[in-house]
């Protein structure tokens, strides 16, 4: 059999970086761990030939590689489907591989030998009698043992076996176009390198490790271009469009191995999807659903209605509600994060909610969250404050393996992997331990996470909300007092104040974030990662204090009458007074309004009610109100 190949000359130029590592290699090191990408298909030359390039498994790659070493045969080891010679018979190759493979192992009796026959088969391939170049492939080795700290005694007599052979493996003099001496490999193939026992590998010159990477931008897209022959274009190079759609193929499968991109191929067949279309196909193999709500034709009506609706739902925020549905907008036509080079798995939208408690950060993310999807119940929350231990991060994407719960995944992976079209809010995320934040800037940068289970979910579809307190005081001295002296060390200051105006409490709010993220957490990153789409809310004002006091109370109103057919009224001198007493503290925001207002009127409502006969479609008129020794009294008639 003729190893001279054109395609295989300048040993092995154009083949993927770690398959040009092992054959440049083999003359130093008899075994070798390849862990990684094990179940990819891999970019290969033409074949002999000619044509265009090749994807192939990593069984018909090593194949390939050894082939143009010099091997006759591969010996392939599964622990499921025992032993395989590569090449299979069948043909003239296959056939000498098969007489040559006999002359060094003898008659393969046992498809599925014990351990202790697999050793006999390792030694006479790497110490083999006669002058036969070969390579014995150990596939799923990580399964041979259930641990590779807790094995059995054939299972470590096996390894150590393995382990002296390594050093005792003899290099096999070839012809023709390397008559050089080279090892007969012996290649595990492991999941992790930590799957075999470590004192295999330590200190062992003779076994290298190598890890094969997922594919980079570049494979993807050639291989895209090998793809597009699927949709009958065979010249991607003199088609522009194809050209285009090929390029936005390969950054969508971002992330994804290039057999996903065969399967994703298969997929679009399927669905008879143009090849311009291939990023939805994209999309549903990564999030496993059809339907899109994003591109739906009335998700743009929505967002325009959605300039009125949404300032009626969140009172007295102009600024934070129009910055707000301008990223929602440019959020809908996927242009956010455009001006990368990389886009296209970044979330579909990411806020950073600042400002004053209690002035409509949650209610417009609630908003939003009814507005593009229809209902609230896409809208997801996250109290950062629960997530302050280094170790809480395992919530959130699940315990490592080995860990208790580590099977149940986590509580934020498994909601997105559920349904990725969501709303997510990260409330109070200064409270969250630095080590949980670095989490996000995966998500925030490449749209996806991996969790402990080793699943990647996706957040390209999600709108990533963050809210903050961050800027409401800051350590130092009071605002504009220049000449005070410092405060104590620790003591914090107010940062803004109602009555400031704007434009202030939005420079002051966005100064003391960058500074948190910079000088506190040490996580520059991160800030740079919210770039513009930090949103700073403002103090209630007095106007926006009166809408939100007279929609709490007709809220209140409402409950009463649904709950127990009451007409509840309040006499115009009663309302003004209560109306003064929930509006008086506008820096506690809505929030405080309500509180105020349950203090205030609710409780004694209650208390009222609660000694009285009611009956159905009674009529309740509340003519005063009024505070004694710290109580407050209705009277109702």
């Amino acid at each position: 059999m003729s190893i001279d190949s054109p395609t295989l000359g300048g040993r092995l130029q154009g083949w993927p970086p770690f398959i040009r590592e092992l054959d440049a290699t083999l003359s130093v090191h008899s075994q070798y761990v390849l862990s990684g990408n094990l179940y990819d298909s891999f970019l290969a030359p033409p074949a002999e030939g000619g044509g265009p390039a090749r994807l192939l498994p990593l069984r018909s790659l090593l194949w390939e590689t050894l082939r143009a070493s010099g091997a006759s045969f591969m010996v392939v080891y599964d622990p499921v489907d025992g032993l395989e010679i590569v090449p299979p018979p069948g043909d003239e190759a296959g056939d000498e591989a098969e007489r040559a493979a006999e002359r060094v192992l003898g008659k393969i009796k046992d498809e599925r030998p014990s351990l202790e026959a697999l050793t006999r088969h390792l030694a006479a391939v790497a110490r083999p009698q006669e002058n036969v170049r070969a390579a014995f492939v150990i596939d799923s080795a990580s399964r041979i043992a259930r641990t590779p700290t807790e094995m059995e005694p054939a299972e470590r007599d096996f390894f150590r076996f393995c382990a002296k052979l390594s050093r005792t493996a003899r290099p096999v003099r070839g012809n023709g176009a390397r008559p050089k001496p080279l090892y007969n490999p012996v290649v595990w193939l492991v999941e992790r390198p930590g799957d075999l026992p470590s004192w295999l590998t330590a200190d062992n010159d003779t076994i290298r490790e190598i890890t094969i990477p997922r594919p980079h931008l570049g494979d993807r897209q050639e291989t895209a271009r090998l793809l597009a022959r699927a949709f009958g274009v065979s010249d991607v190079g003199a088609d522009e469009a194809a050209a285009a759609a090929c390029d936005s193929f390969a950054e969508q499968a971002d992330g994804l191995t290039l057999q996903s991109m065969i399967e994703v191929t298969r997929l679009a067949k399927e669905r008879n999807v143009d090849l311009a279309d291939l990023p939805d196909a994209v999309r549903t193999y990564k999030l496993g659903v059809l339907d899109n709500p994003w591109s739906r034709g009335h998700l743009r009506r929505r967002v325009l209605e959605g300039e009125k609706r949404v300032p009626e739902r969140v009172i007295g925020q102009p600024q934070a509600v129009t910055k707000t549905l301008d990223i929602l907008k440019r959020a809908v036509l996927g242009l956010s994060g455009a001006q990368a080079t990389r886009s296209g798995s970044r979330p579909r939208g990411v806020l950073f909610f600042a400002g004053p408690t209690g002035t409509g950060k949650t209610e417009l993310a609630k908003a939003i969250t009814e507005l593009v999807f229809g209902d609230e119940s896409a809208y997801l929350r996250f109290d950062m404050s629960e997530f302050s231990a280094e170790g809480s991060g395992d919530r959130l994407i699940g315990a490592p393996p080995g860990y208790v719960g580590h099977e149940a995944g986590g509580e934020l992976t498994n909601a997105v992997r559920e349904d990725p079209f969501r709303v997510i809010l990260f409330d109070e995320i200064e409270k969250a331990h630095p080590r949980i934040l670095d989490k996000f800037l995966q998500i925030l940068e490449d749209g996806r996470l991996t969790d402990g289970r080793g699943n990647t979910v996706h957040f390209s579809e999600s709108i990533l909300i963050f809210t903050s307190n961050l800027g409401m005081f800051v350590p130092g001295r009071e605002p504009g007092m220049l000449e005070a002296v410092p405060a104590l060390a620790g003591d914090r200051v107010r940062n803004i104040t109602p009555g400031m105006s704007y434009f202030e409490v939005e420079q002051r709010i966005k100064d003391a974030v960058a500074a948190h993220f910079t000088e506190v957490l040490n996580r520059p990153e991160l800030l740079n990662r919210f770039g513009d789409n930090i949103v700073v809310f403002d103090f209630i004002s007095g106007d926006a204090a009166h809408k939100i006091f007279d929609l709490q109370f007709a809220n209140i109103c409402k409950r009463v009458a649904d709950e127990h057919r009451l007409m509840l009224t309040v006499r115009d001198d009663a309302l003004q007074r209560l109306r003064d007493w929930c509006t008086d503290e506008l820096d506690k925001g809505g929030r405080g309004i309500g509180m105020a207002l349950e203090s205030h009127f609710v409780n004694p409502l209650a208390r009222a009610l609660f000694d009285r006969e009611l009956g159905s479609d009674e009529r309740i008129t509340v003519y005063g109100i009024r505070r004694e020794g710290g109580i407050v009294h209705l009277d109702i008639q």
